[in-house]
């Protein structure tokens, strides 16, 4: 949204400089983009005079000047045709730069002659289009700058144009007025009245207007007046130069009017020739395979539901985002009908959409305005039109009525505070809301129809707050309920997730926040993928599906740092999963990534490839940090994207799974376009056991000065016995006694025959009573074998 400052005024008595509206407006939150100054432009340019102007003797259509400048008497060449002797024109010095030719000027010759500047045209100098000859000033002192002499003979040519962002809860700011209601509330100058149209009918039109029965939804009002005897033309030079200053192009008075009261009023409007209008009008749904040949001179081919203005001929124009060329208004227009309607936000947003159309009447419809409005403000074109240009105007024909949009919310002044925390008086907070053109009524405060954005109590308290500015806010400390240390405010799942990031980061991993949503194929190759995770509406293709692992999003971020080169990377992020759409159906998870070798490369021998343990290692150390017992068991059938035989499952028993690690696929790898080696680890916090107490103090310790006695034992079992099962057989031997079994060692062929192997474990037995005798440790022995015996059908290796 662009307005020029002189622009601004017309709505806004003020004195403020540029600089101070455009720091209230960013504060109002219609952010500031840029300040454009012409002056800033123009300010190496100045005045000279022409004291002789000579034919070139080599060139017929050149002048060698005599320029009487700052720098004293110097020598142009011009070939302008109005270049003569006694005129004051606009000189550029060499070093100068001249935006309109986008060249900087310089001391050359031109058919042998010298010449030390130039002097410029109003193109040159991007102040309009005219280009027939150089700028001829009525005065000027020699010498001086012509942006000073700009802003006091005519400042609007050197006129700041200042362009806002506008958010989509404000459409009443994409109009000069809206903006400068919010800059009379904040106390930047007074608003303005807007005075009422005296536009007076001279009977029904010729052009009547209807709206069809299921396009009332689509557009609730349809007002116009028939204009004839007018004499189109270009435009006032004041217009012109409004138009000039935000960048649209003047094209010819009738149609400048609809752009101005576009950007003045938030009024858009479209302009029929009436003479090329067929009958009536009629606002109704296209059939669907219609074209139109709009105003940008490019063929539409209209949709099935799309609104449309037709007459007898067919669509004249695309409702409420362009019209149709073949009823445009020409230099030759003589009888002109007004339209100004109120169409739906949403109905044009799709249709814009669908077309492919950007237009500014569409961009302002799709975000809603007034509709009050609508009848007032097309006499403010219509009055304006027969000011300038003449003609008789008919009276208003109007099809639908506009939409009732009147509300009203209690007013709270003490929620100020107790939402936003700011005090501000009561009386004050009436007189924002007055300035904003709320009306109160007691404790009631009823909406103005040009703020589709007010919907709740809690608006008006957002008013209030944007207005006093938001800066003024201070923080302060929430008070203590009561003395000592304050409860902790985080959940126990929200800490497990903070201590393993913590860890994770800890280990050497770098942390990842990837999109919750991923493309169909990678959701089926972890498991998802479903209709129950696919999004109605996804952003893109690549973004179909809620995720059902943290893992695809984790390779698809390694597979781009290994396209830049990045080798060896260890990769970590906490977040949710999804197995559904519903709530409940997902749950927080911890995953990690290790990909191509762990260790410094530049030492010698101490560079390795990554491997499961590596994931394991780290896995087991995050579980320890958010509280899993440290007696898990490890078994195997885990997920299909890990390697097969070189991944392990983390449990408290067969059906409470904590997390998995170990080597990924290598289809898995290959699909995801990642350069193995990689292995990886899913933590599920959600299934750790929560401690029973509620303390977070220790256990006490039980240490014991007894010395621990370890004996190794060796069996031979079928080679498809899991190792850990032959552990967990002898562990529970005695659960008293024995400390600690661990596996050394693991032998497959020699006398043992095919399908054995011999296993080898240490089982540490830690009394805690008294030293352990000869026959205790073999009555435990034998308790060992028997167990391992019934559990795995070995036998002890002879």
């Amino acid at each position: 949204m662009k307005f020029s400052l002189s622009w601004l005024k017309t709505h806004l008595d003020t004195d403020a400089s540029v600089e101070e509206i455009a720091e209230t407006l960013t504060d109002l939150g219609l952010e500031v983009e840029g300040i454009e100054n012409p002056a800033e432009r123009l300010r190496d340019f100045t005045i000279g005079y022409v004291a002789s102007a000579e034919k070139h003797p080599d060139a017929d259509k050149l002048r060698v000047c005599q320029v009487e400048t700052r720098d004293g008497l110097q020598q142009i060449i011009c070939g302008a045709p109005n270049a003569r002797q006694g005129i004051t024109v606009v000189v550029a010095h060499p070093g100068v730069y001249v935006p309109g030719i986008d060249t900087t000027i310089g001391v050359g010759k031109i058919r042998g002659i010298e010449s030390f500047g130039m002097m410029a045209s109003e193109r040159e100098l991007e102040l309009s289009e005219e280009h027939d000859g150089i700028i001829e000033l009525p005065q000027g002192e020699v010498g001086q700058s012509f942006a000073d002499w700009l802003a006091q003979h005519d400042p609007a040519r050197v006129d700041p144009v200042i362009e806002i962002a506008i958010t989509p809860n404000r459409p009443d700011a994409l109009g000069v007025r809206g903006v400068a209601r919010d800059l009379a509330a904040r106390g930047i100058g007074k608003l303005r009245p807007l005075a009422a149209p005296a536009v007076q009918g001279n009977g029904a039109p010729a052009v009547g207007v209807s709206i069809a029965d299921d396009t009332q939804d689509g557009c609730p009002v349809f007002c116009g007046r028939l204009i004839e005897g007018v004499t189109n033309g270009p435009s006032p030079a004041w217009l012109q130069q409004r138009l000039t200053s935000i960048g649209l192009r003047p094209i010819s008075f009738l149609v400048d009017v609809t752009n101005f009261y576009t950007y003045d009023l938030n009024r858009p409007l479209h302009v029929f020739d009436a003479d090329k209008v067929s009958g009536d009008l009629r606002v109704h749904r296209a059939s669907g395979g219609e074209e139109i040949v709009a105003l940008d001179d490019k063929t539409y081919t209209l949709s099935a539901g799309q609104i449309v203005i037709s007459d007898d001929n067919g669509p004249v124009s695309i409702a409420g985002i362009m019209g149709g060329e073949a009823t445009g208004c020409t230099a030759d227009t003589t009888r002109v009908f007004v339209e100004s309607a109120y169409w739906d936000p949403v109905q044009i947003a799709y249709a814009g959409r669908a077309l492919r159309i950007n237009s500014d009447a569409r961009y302002r419809f799709e975000r809603g305005i007034d509709p009050a409005f609508t009848p007032e403000g097309l006499d403010h074109a219509c009055a304006l039109i027969v000011d300038t240009v003449g003609g008789q105007v008919s009276d208003m024909v109007t099809a639908g009525a506009a939409p009732d949009v009147a509300r009203s919310y209690r007013l709270d002044t003490d929620r100020v505070i107790s939402l936003v925390g700011m005090d501000i008086p009561a009386d004050t907070q009436r007189q924002t809301l007055t300035a904003l053109g709320f009306v109160l009524d007691g404790d009631q405060a009823h909406v103005p129809s040009w703020r589709p954005d007010v919907q709740g109590e809690a608006d008006l308290v957002e008013e209030v707050a944007r207005i006093a500015s938001l800066t003024k806010l201070q923080g302060k400390p929430l008070p203590r309920t009561q003395p000592g240390v304050p409860k902790p405010v985080l959940t126990p799942q929200q800490a497990r997730a903070q201590a393993a990031r913590r860890t994770a980061a800890a280990l050497g991993y770098n942390e990842c926040v990837t999109y919750s949503f991923i493309d169909a194929a990678s959701a089926a190759m972890f498991g998802g993928g479903s209709d129950a995770t696919r999004l109605e509406n996804p952003i893109s293709s690549e973004m179909s599906h809620m995720r059902p692992a943290l893992l695809p999003g984790l390779l698809q971020a390694a597979a781009r740092n290994q396209t830049r080169g990045i080798a060896d990377m260890a990769l970590f992020e906490v977040g949710d999963i999804f197995a559904g759409g519903e709530p409940g159906e997902q749950s927080p998870c911890v995953t990690g990534i290790l990909i191509g070798r762990t260790g410094p490369r530049d030492t010698f021998g101490a560079s390795r490839p990554v491997d499961l343990f590596d994931a394991k290692a780290d896995a087991e150390a995050i579980l320890a940090a958010i509280g899993a017992p440290a007696k898990t068991q490890v078994m195997r059938d885990g997920p299909d994207w890990f390697h097969p035989g070189r991944h392990g499952q983390i449990c408290l028993g067969p059906k409470k799974v904590l997390g998995i690690f170990g080597e990924l696929h290598p289809k898995v790898l290959s699909d995801m376009g990642i350069k193995g080696p990689a292995v990886g680890f899913t933590l599920f916090p959600a299934e750790v056991p929560l401690p029973r107490s509620k303390t977070n103090t220790r256990a006490a310790l039980a240490a014991t000065d007894l010395q621990a006695v370890e004996r190794d034992f060796a069996f031979v079992v079928d080679a498809d016995v899991p190792a850990q099962t032959l552990m967990n057989a002898a562990a529970g031997a005695d659960k008293a006694l024995i400390a600690e079994v661990r596996l050394f060692d693991e032998f497959i062929g020699g006398n043992l025959g095919e399908g054995k192997k011999s296993l080898a474990i240490t089982v540490r037995l830690q009394p805690t009573e008294a030293t352990l005798t000869d026959k205790q440790i073999e009555a435990v022995g034998a308790q060992i074998v028997a167990k391992v015996t019934k559990a795995t059908g070995g036998a002890l290796r002879s």
